[in-house]
């Protein structure tokens, strides 16, 4: 499961890229982006749960109290010496330290705390003979992003949540210990309904609902079949954005039930995560990639979608608003970034 660095709304609001018939278009070029950056950095920048396997790090003559990681390490959850024998043993958290301290997380190397009785130890054999579990990438950096709206066994995938506005799709969330990530949206009703009919008329922008507490501000909410992007809610009343996201400006009677996108259809247990029960109410976090790389990755996916609308040619859009394609400043972008983050890769099995 790809883990990626903008999501589908976040990029149609920047790009300013309408219409519901591209999510699909615009999900699978955010993937192609999001991998680009991980080949190109050989980072990812989101946690994955896994053990991996070192050798005993005897290829440093006096040194074999230091290990490097193939991968930038966040956390250890348990550390193993002579695990390939029948009983490894445990190294205790406070027997090492995880380097370098001044700057990490994420962390490079494991360096055995050397006054303490603990070494890392070959065991039965020098070959895999060291195991560290634990959360692996760049950074776990969430934000909130609203909660539950109700409770979860460990294998549903609709997850119904109180704000849509808080989501997006090709997030990767969290809810307790386990992530899921957000392939596309259902709507689901607010309960909220219009107090009062409107006209077809993109000038009338304040719309009253039966309860404003229902109806959260950027949400795209919609009405009938027209979508309405909730710019503010004051009270029982919304400011919002006729005609939304490619849909046909209509008028809509007194009464008229407002739906949000609050379900989410998720992949269960992502980024080597367990599935799990969840209670209701429960909260949701986001996963969020640092600014520099986020930036990366909306450049390099408008540049994309412009280049697949024009048929990847030299020119981007049509008629008087034709122009060549020019990627200096996308490619000095690029090389920065890369650069900031590149990691050389060691000597994991």
């Amino acid at each position: 499961m790809p883990n990626l660095y903008i999501g589908v709304e976040q990029f149609k609001r920047r790009a300013g890229k309408w219409g519901a018939a591209e999510n699909d278009t615009i999900l699978e070029i955010i993937k192609g982006v999001s991998q680009f950056i991980e080949d190109e950095t050989n980072h990812y920048f989101f946690p994955i749960t896994a053990t991996r396997l070192y050798p005993w790090p005897a290829w440093a003559p006096g040194r074999s109290w230091v290990l490097w990681m193939e991968q930038p390490l966040i956390s250890v959850s348990t550390l193993l010496s002579k695990a390939q024998d029948s009983t490894p043993t445990t190294i205790g958290a406070a027997d090492f330290f995880l380097e370098p301290q001044e700057f990490g997380p994420p962390y490079t190397r494991i360096e055995i705390d050397r006054s303490s009785n603990s070494a890392f130890e070959a065991g039965d054999t020098q070959q895999r003979s060291i195991s560290v579990a634990g959360d692996w990438g760049h950074s776990a950096t969430t934000e909130a992003a609203g909660a539950l709206a109700e409770d979860l066994d460990n294998s549903e995938t609709g997850v119904d949540v109180t704000d849509s506005s808080k989501v997006s799709i090709g997030d990767t969330i969290l809810v307790d210990s386990e992530r899921m990530f957000v392939e596309s949206k259902d709507l689901l009703t607010t309960t909220a309904t219009l107090n009062g009919g409107i006209a077809a008329d993109k000038s009338i922008v304040s719309v009253t609902f039966s309860n404003g507490a229902l109806v959260k501000a950027g949400e795209t909410v919609t009405v009938d079949s027209e979508r309405m992007y909730v710019e503010s809610i004051g009270g029982n009343v919304g400011t919002v954005v006729r005609a939304y996201d490619g849909s046909v400006l209509a008028a809509h009677n007194n009464g008229a039930i407002v739906y949000a996108p609050r379900t989410l259809n998720v992949t269960r247990a992502v980024n080597g995560s367990t599935a799990a029960t969840h209670s209701s109410a429960g909260a949701i976090v986001r996963y969020v990639a640092p600014a520099d790389v986020r930036l990366w990755c909306m450049a390099e996916t408008i540049a994309a979608y412009e280049q697949e609308k024009a048929g990847w040619g030299r020119a981007i859009g049509a008629g008087e608003g034709a122009r060549e394609f020019n990627g200096r400043s996308l490619s000095q972008w690029r090389k920065q970034v890369k650069e900031n983050y590149y990691f050389m890769r060691y000597t994991a099995i």
